[in-house]
C-alpha cells in the first residue's frame, strides 16, 4: 500500500507525451515555496547564458545586486552579486523540468555559449531525459524532461518498485487527498 497520489494538477510541468507542449513563461507573482540563490562575480554575464542557454527570463532585478530569473511557475532563480564564485562546481545540482523537444535545443544553445559546459543527454533509470550544464557560476543545474510512460518499460517497474504507479484516469487526485491528511 501506498500514500503517494497523483497530484499533477498542482504543477506547471505537462504530463509526459509526444504532443506535451511547454507552458508559456510565468510572469504572475507568487510567495515562492523554493528557490534557488547563485551568487555571481558578473550578474549581466550570468543572466545572459540563463536566459540565451536555459530559457529562463529576468522577472526583476536590482542593480549590481540582484537578477530574479524565472522560467516556469516555481522555477525560480535568484543570482546575487558576489566578489568570487567558487573554483569547481558542488556535488550538488539544481534540477528544472521541461519537455522532450526542449533538450536538444537547450544543450545546442548552451554548447555554443559555453563549450564544454554540457553533459548528456542521458536517459535515467526513473523515465527522464536530463542534459546536466555547469553554468558560469560553477552551478550544476540539471535540465530534466519526462519520458512517455510506458506501462512495459524498465523505468515503469523501477517507479513501481518505488511505490509509484501510472494514474488510472489521467485526473488527479490531490484535493481527494489533501482534506484526509
Amino acid at each position: 500500500m501506498s500514500d503517494y497520489y497523483n497530484a499533477f494538477e498542482m504543477s506547471p510541468v505537462p504530463a509526459p507525451g509526444p504532443d506535451a507542449v511547454a507552458p508559456e513563461p510565468f510572469r504572475g507573482i507568487y510567495g515562492m515555496p523554493a528557490f534557488v540563490t547563485i551568487p555571481t562575480a558578473d550578474l549581466a554575464a550570468s543572466a545572459d547564458f540563463w536566459v540565451r542557454g536555459l530559457g529562463f527570463f529576468e522577472l526583476f532585478g536590482v542593480p549590481g545586486t540582484l537578477v530574479h530569473l524565472r522560467r516556469w511557475a516555481f522555477q525560480d532563480v535568484l543570482l546575487v552579486a558576489a566578489e568570487s564564485v567558487p573554483g569547481q562546481p558542488p556535488a550538488m545540482s539544481y534540477s528544472f523540468a521541461g519537455v522532450l523537444d526542449q533538450i536538444e535545443p537547450l544543450a545546442e544553445a548552451c554548447r555554443a555559449l559555453r563549450p564544454g559546459s554540457v553533459e548528456g543527454p542521458r536517459d535515467t533509470p526513473w523515465n527522464t531525459r536530463d542534459v546536466e550544464v555547469i553554468t558560469p557560476e560553477n552551478a550544476r543545474v540539471v535540465f530534466t524532461a519526462a519520458k512517455p510512460y510506458d506501462p512495459a518499460s524498465e523505468a515503469a517497474r523501477n517507479l513501481a518498485a518505488m511505490g509509484i504507479t501510472a494514474p488510472e484516469d489521467g485526473h488527479g487526485d490531490n484535493e481527494k487527498h489533501a482534506r484526509h491528511h
